[in-house]
């Protein structure tokens, strides 16, 4: 008997020592919070490869306070970024907009953006019940709402061709492609960076294969704009996926699907990631660039055009300083060693 309460008395002691340690398990752990806007941007660049959603709100007030959110137009990676992860969680989806406040009112405006973008079947009501968190952002969210600002998974009927494009197709024995929908929103720098974003939260093929759908846009001779944006999504896709093996599987297959001119362009940017021969991919659209604004558009040397070039010079500055990663130009454009077009440009300010 004696011998039997020793054994009790040394298994009680035994468990009450264990119990700290079996509470410390059992207690969910606090995520940890980012000390400073590079611990952001590499949790972003990390994601799709280990999701950790519960960090989201800590992510969002991070970039808030850092002053990610400063500027919309070089906040698309990190609108993009929040609309995947919650768009990947749908029934963690409000827990997680919740938890993302407060943040600076003034940047409240990427949330709005961020649930609208998020392409949750439930978006709208979602929206509506958060308003009441963001009520400076009003007129933005009713707007959304009722579809007077368009989203990025929203299309529209294509416009049916003009006589001028007929008759074109018509003595080129060119044949009409392409869907009879297309996009809402149209492409901009802000709109692949945005898509960037959400490849960074989900790592899945449909912001990928848009991104692909803008690389006709890097031969364009008689738009600044056009040939900026088509430029740096075929550098970011090039210098992105010689670091992502999944990436440049996935270049690879889309190449099998794409028209001719799409598809060899695709080659090129899966060869130059294959050999890490970034630099000529650089190089070139920095010189079609140049090249348009010194001499004006192809067709009608409209300066005008030319003049626009404000409105994408900043993915043209990312194109030199992706290469290196430089800071010192105002214009860093490394997500974690992940280029986007134009989304960190405020940062180094910091």
């Amino acid at each position: 008997m004696r011998s039997r309460f020793a054994a009790f008395v040394l298994m009680c002691t035994f468990l009450i020592g264990l119990e700290p340690g079996a509470r410390a398990l059992a207690a969910p752990q606090r995520p940890a919070g980012f000390l400073s806007s590079d611990a952001v941007l590499t949790f972003i660049n990390g994601y799709r490869h280990k999701p950790e959603p519960y960090r989201l709100p800590l992510a969002v007030q991070a970039t808030s306070r850092y002053g990610g959110l400063r500027d919309p137009e070089s906040a698309g990676v990190f609108v993009g970024f929040i609309a995947g992860v919650i768009g990947a969680n749908p029934d963690l989806a409000g827990d997680l907009i919740a938890k993302s406040f407060p943040i600076n009112p003034e940047d409240d405006w990427a949330i709005v953006r961020a649930i609208a973008h998020s392409g949750l079947p439930d978006w709208k009501h979602l929206l509506a019940e958060h308003a009441f968190r963001m009520p400076s952002r009003r007129v933005m969210i009713e707007k959304f709402i009722d579809g007077s600002l368009p989203t990025l998974g929203a299309t529209v009927a294509r416009k049916p061709p003009s006589t001028t494009e007929r008759i074109k197709r018509l003595f080129s024995g060119e044949k009409a492609q392409g869907p009879v929908v297309e996009w809402a929103l149209d492409a901009s720098p802000e709109v692949l960076d945005m898509l960037w974003g959400r490849f960074f939260a989900t790592g899945d093929y449909g912001p990928v294969l848009r991104i692909v759908g803008m690389l006709p846009w890097s031969k364009d001779r008689d738009h600044v704009d056009r040939l900026t944006i088509g430029a740096m999504a075929k550098y970011t896709l090039a210098s992105n996926s010689a670091r992502d093996p999944k990436l440049l599987a996935m270049l690879k297959r889309s190449a099998r699907h794409q028209p001719k001119e799409t598809a060899e362009i695709v080659t090129e940017i899966t060869e130059a990631a294959d050999t890490m021969q970034l630099s000529a991919i650089r190089k070139e659209a920095i010189g079609a660039i140049e090249d348009l604004k010194r001499k004006g558009p192809g067709s009608k040397r409209d300066m005008l055009t030319a003049g626009r070039i404000g409105e994408s010079a900043i993915a043209l500055g990312c194109i030199g300083a992706a290469a290196t990663g430089n800071v010192a130009l105002g214009l860093p454009c490394v997500v974690g060693g992940a280029v986007t077009s134009a989304a960190l440009r405020t940062w180094s300010a910091q």
